[in-house]
């Protein structure tokens, strides 16, 4: 056990650093952003930062849409260091997405609903996860839509029963994007971005019809 000296107790404990910076997306010579059809060109201009959350790597992917094309920006996992306690892990998350956040100017934040199928630990941890990025949003003013994992499978592949492979795979198509993206966890969050690229108008006009029903 190590013992802390008395200059390490006048400070605190020893801040984790945050790994996993945000990775530039190369593209080959050439390059064309994505291309969706006329039925997915359901959002003109718009830039969303997509979230899949996790105390110990939470993804995060930017994509923007301009007419029928999607660009990914840029892509990452912030990744905290286990033995650290967990409100530190926490504070960390938040502060990596307040800096995504005030650096890219979202429309709005796409992050993946909890799964209830997984085991009741890593169900609470995600959703502590979940919550200092939605705090981080909310301190913002940046409005935050969730969605399961079955509407981000449907949104991006057509149904709700993909596998991780087809859901990296049609990313990349849909990115136009040279290789499919990783890690993991910066694919799931690009889907997520995409998922709310293409539900967003629909929500919108729910969400208009309501407001005028209660007028």
């Amino acid at each position: 056990m190590k013992v802390s000296t008395p200059q390490e107790q006048q400070n605190g404990p020893e801040v984790a650093p945050v790994t996993g910076a945000m990775t530039e997306i190369s593209q080959p010579p050439g390059y064309r952003a994505g291309v969706r059809s006329a039925a997915q060109n359901v959002c003109s201009s718009m830039l969303v930062l997509g979230i899949d959350p996790g105390t110990a790597s939470t993804g995060y992917g930017i994509v923007r849409s301009a007419g029928s094309r999607l660009d990914a920006l840029a892509q990452g996992v912030i990744e905290t260091r286990p033995g650290v306690p967990l409100e530190r892990r926490l504070a960390d998350i938040h502060a990596r997405v307040g800096e995504l956040l005030d650096e890219h100017t979202p429309d709005t934040l796409a992050i993946e609903e909890l799964y209830f199928g997984a085991n009741v630990r890593t169900a609470f941890a995600v959703g502590q996860a979940r919550g200092v990025v939605l705090l981080a949003a909310g301190q913002r003013g940046v409005p935050a839509r969730s969605y399961t994992p079955q509407q981000v499978k449907s949104a991006v592949c057509g149904h709700g029963r993909a596998d991780k492979g087809q859901v990296a795979r049609m990313v990349s198509r849909l990115l136009g994007l040279a290789t499919l993206p990783t890690p993991e966890h910066a694919a799931d969050a690009l889907a997520v971005a995409v998922c709310e690229l293409n539900r967003a108008p629909l929500a919108d006009a729910v969400a208009a019809a309501a407001s005028r029903a209660l007028a």
